[in-house]
């Protein structure tokens, strides 16, 4: 097990992608962050408390709620009302992106109304895609063998990333 980004590390990835992400989207009055239950859904909050804390864009945190194993057994489940994101400025955010099937999954449910934009986050993308899955913002870009697994552990005090 090797620590890929340590604490400090993983706070300056995230505010770079907080600003980033408010480079990208400065016109939009609102925007909508989803986060992947878990991880991405702590890093899609830190993100929001960044993007309202340097600017005047209303930001509006959810979480989505998906099977990572299986994403097709059961509905994913947003944590705020659909109708909400119809048209919406979408940033939708994982921890890790391996194959890209969590992220594509999520994906489709936005992808099943009219939205202005869906942009894709992860804290580290490990490049091996099974899914033809982009991310728009990376913390980390790692190349990794297909054996390589990459855990993220995200609190207050002491985050790690790991290559395992």
């Amino acid at each position: 097990m090797q620590i890929i980004l340590n604490h400090q590390q993983i706070q300056q990835k995230i505010t770079r992608l907080g600003h980033q992400i408010l480079e990208n989207c400065f016109e939009e009055e609102t925007i909508f962050i989803g986060g992947i239950s878990g991880n991405g859904s702590r890093l899609a909050k830190k993100l929001s408390e960044i993007i309202q804390k340097n600017s005047e864009i209303e930001v509006v945190f959810f979480e989505i709620n998906v099977n990572k194993e299986e994403p097709w057994s059961e509905p994913i489940q947003l944590s705020i009302d659909e109708k909400m994101i119809k048209k919406g400025f979408i940033i939708l955010v994982d921890d890790v992106v391996n194959s890209g099937k969590t992220m594509q999954y999520a994906l489709m449910k936005f992808l099943e109304q009219a939205t202005k934009a869906i942009k894709t986050v992860a804290l580290v993308d490990r490049q091996h895609r099974r899914y033809p899955i982009k991310t728009d913002f990376v913390g980390l870009g790692l190349s990794t063998t297909l054996k390589d697994r990459v855990e993220v552990e995200l609190n207050e005090t002491d985050s790690k990333a790991y290559l395992i």
